[in-house]
């Protein structure tokens, strides 16, 4: 599932597409959506909350899409979209006179009043890549859950928003933090780690979680079951962390994260 960084990199690219911008095409396909036609509606921006976008125009409404596991919004020129924006995947059109966003597969579209943009996204935690964002309050957060293992916490977006299992892994192998361990025993910044290296890889030219882009090298821990760690070359090794039916995979090294 795309995590912060990825979030943040989509909200900027459409921003460049259709911030500012009258839509002459604003086609929804989702269920009780279907017939609703935002053309004519301006673009006040695309705003990035955890793993949550939200499109405000300025009607006063505002599109809330969720990119789940499978969504991605593919932008391209206006008349250049080669039936791509009739395809049976597509769930939402936005185009301007230049640019045309489609959004495939998005796991959710909801159209709110823009001041009811709390009834999609408030019951989030706060967002670690906010400008406005308080670490330490953060921190506060995760250790206030107590005996819940720190990998169950990071994946809880309502304690804090935008980690996913990639930078749950990567945030921990920086601190040697087991992923198993008590959330009100780790003092380590983890936060503040998940956001830099989010940000980081945001502003990057791909994506990536340890500051290099070439085959193989964009991450430390995650993904890596088997292979050697980077630091100590042991065989790293996959958990799984989680509510039971919830379950999501956590990669560590036994070395430099001991239990």
């Amino acid at each position: 599932m795309p995590e912060g960084d990825i979030v943040l990199r989509v909200a900027r690219r459409m921003d460049a597409a259709l911030a500012g911008q009258r839509l002459v095409r604003g086609e929804l396909r989702w269920g009780r959506l279907g017939d609703t036609d935002l053309a004519g509606a301006v673009v006040l921006g695309n705003h990035p909350v955890g793993k949550h976008l939200l499109t405000r125009l300025d009607d006063g409404r505002t599109l809330h899409t969720h990119l789940r596991m499978d969504g991605s919004w593919w932008i391209t020129r206006a008349g250049e979209e080669r039936g791509a924006d009739r395809a049976h995947r597509v769930r939402a059109v936005l185009g301007t006179e230049r640019w045309t966003c489609i959004g495939r597969l998005l796991g959710m579209v909801d159209l709110v009043r823009t001041r009811d943009e709390h009834l999609v996204v408030g019951h989030l935690g706060p967002d670690l890549l906010a400008d406005d964002v308080d670490l330490e309050d953060c921190g506060e957060r995760v250790r206030a859950q107590g005996e819940r293992p720190i990998g169950a916490v990071l994946l809880d977006q309502t304690v804090v928003a935008g980690i996913g299992t990639l930078y749950l892994a990567e945030s921990l192998w920086a601190h040697h933090v087991h992923p198993l361990r008590p959330a009100r025993d780790v003092t380590e910044p983890v936060c503040a780690t998940a956001r830099h290296l989010m940000l980081r890889s945001a502003d990057a030219p791909l994506p990536t979680a340890t500051g290099e882009t070439g085959p193989g090298r964009d991450k430390h821990v995650h993904g890596r079951r088997g292979r050697p760690c980077r630091r100590c070359g042991t065989p790293i090794v996959e958990i799984k962390v989680g509510p039971p039916g919830q379950e999501r995979p956590a990669f560590f090294c036994p070395r430099c994260q001991p239990a």
